[in-house]
């Protein structure tokens, strides 16, 4: 059976399986434990064949979609705008924390990427980044604090 791989789906599908063996290869260093008493390999494990599983569906039954093509200069620039803020994440969340760095990135994607209205990207990005913040301490997540230490 001869599979033509030159599709969207296709392409997106073996990108997730580099991706999924990857993250099976990563997380054979530490120890997997047991549904009872996991390890810190046993979630990653698990996600890691839940996407390659994806991924060969991805590869398998992806041949209706549209094949790639270059990106025109507007999409150009959002994905260097979206790089570039994600580096900038990258650079500051130690030290401005996790409420500010993330109300800042998705007020910049939200504004200056997307170009919403003034209200909605204050709002959405306060709002997101407070609420996400009080629902990752709730589960027990450690985030970065950073000057708003409360």
């Amino acid at each position: 059976m001869k599979i033509p791989l030159g599709t969207n789906d296709r392409i997106s599908g073996i990108g997730l399986l580099i991706i999924a063996l990857m993250a099976i290869w990563g997380s054979r260093e530490f120890p997997m434990g047991t549904l009872q008493k996991p390890g810190a390999a046993l979630m990653p494990m698990l996600l890691a064949v839940f996407v390659g599983g994806i991924s060969l569906l991805l590869i398998v039954l992806g041949g209706k979609s549209a094949r790639p093509r270059w990106l025109d200069r507007a999409e150009t620039e959002k994905l260097a705008a979206i790089l570039g803020i994600c580096g900038f994440a990258a650079l500051v969340l130690e030290r401005l924390g996790y409420r500010i760095t993330i109300a800042l990135v998705l007020a910049f994607l939200l504004g200056a990427v997307e170009r919403n209205r003034l209200i909605v990207v204050i709002a959405v990005a306060i709002g997101f980044s407070l609420i996400s913040y009080w629902v990752f301490t709730r589960l027990g997540i450690i985030l970065p604090r950073g000057p708003l230490s409360v």
